[in-house]
């Protein structure tokens, strides 16, 4: 057999076993009983002989295409400029190799996500998708629910049944103000990190004013701005909060991409961090550590959160019973440089 390529017949052979046994086994069809002992022994044959299925072969036998798609519901260039991105697609990438899978990634504006979701489901290019910020305003996805379609929110949807894995974004931007209120801050400022059309931005904000109210402390909207994933729009939302003439001694901001932009506008400004201005963060992106100061941060795991939303996708195609079907993920606190006591 070294010769020559190593044929499902010759698996079937050794294995003792039909070509059709093997060829159910190897394309993980699970409608039809097979003992665990002779999928087993199937397994071992093919690996004993170095048995490579044919890709095309495969997909007629299982009616998959061995592709499953990471779609995100945002602007293109925003993805781009994505620091917290390559974490989240190295946790995914685990899961796809582990599989043999291809990961297919789309970006759809959100003007046009009804005809794309409707063109990805019809056209069969993918076997289901894990979606990347649901939006709360995406009608379009949750009528692709209605449709049994496999998927999986990398994130939360209130009213959706889809499956979903996140972080609990409100404890957690509860958790980041509450330690600048322990530090004597009553003034504090907030810069979410997205649209409050997207959940986890909505949550975020709910939590900053969560941990006001439990604190005693007034919320104001003078003090509130809605940043748009990139440093630009913190350094534009911050000049406005600068503008504005209310005064504040702390601020939170939502996202450590758009905090960097923040951070800008307040040394343009002439404000030192944390002499003048104290700031906490979200996500801990690879480069927090390394801002002058370093970055009092909510933590994300990045890396996790992508890993389990595709072993999760990977566990409706098999028609596994799933125990958790929406799983939160922990974050911590890493408290470094960028706050003080009043």
């Amino acid at each position: 057999m070294a010769n020559r390529q190593v044929t499902s017949e010759d698996v079937a052979k050794f294995a003792g076993v039909s070509r059709t046994t093997v060829s159910l086994v190897l394309n993980g069809v699970h409608s039809i009983k097979i003992s665990a002992e002779t999928r087993q022994r199937v397994l071992e044959a093919a690996a004993t002989l170095g048995y490579v299925p044919n890709a095309m072969a495969q997909a007629l036998v299982s009616r998959r295409t061995q592709a499953i798609g990471l779609v995100f519901t945002r602007q293109p260039h925003h993805i781009a400029t994505d620091p917290f991105l390559p974490q989240v697609l190295d946790g995914m990438l685990e899961v796809v190799r582990a599989n043999n899978l291809r990961l297919l990634i789309d970006i759809i504006e959100p003007e046009h996500q009804e005809r794309a979701y409707h063109d990805l489901v019809r056209a069969k290019r993918i076997d289901g998708i894990v979606f990347s910020g649901p939006r709360l305003d995406d009608v379009a996805l949750l009528n692709l629910e209605k449709d049994g379609f496999p998927a999986v929110l990398m994130g939360q949807l209130p009213g959706s049944g889809f499956h979903s894995v996140d972080v609990d974004n409100r404890l957690a931007a509860r958790q980041a103000v509450d330690y600048l209120i322990s530090l004597g801050h009553r003034q504090i400022a907030c810069i979410t990190n997205a649209a409050l059309s997207y959940s986890a931005a909505s949550d975020r904000l709910l939590g900053y004013r969560e941990a006001l109210a439990q604190a005693g402390i007034p919320y104001t909207d003078e003090l509130v701005r809605a940043g748009d994933f990139e440093p630009e729009s913190g350094y534009v939302q911050m000049k406005s909060l600068l503008s504005s003439g209310v005064p504040f001694t702390a601020g939170f901001i939502a996202s450590d991409a758009v905090l960097i932009g923040a951070h800008a506008a307040l040394r343009e400004r002439g404000l030192r961090v944390p002499e003048d201005i104290s700031l906490v963060g979200f996500d801990d992106i690879a480069w927090s550590k390394y801002i002058d100061p370093p970055l009092t941060t909510i933590r994300l795991p990045a890396q996790a959160l992508g890993k389990q939303a595709c072993t999760m996708l990977m566990q409706i195609l098999n028609g596994q019973v799933i125990d958790e079907k929406n799983l939160v993920l922990p974050t911590e606190l890493i408290i470094r440089n960028s706050c003080k006591n009043l």
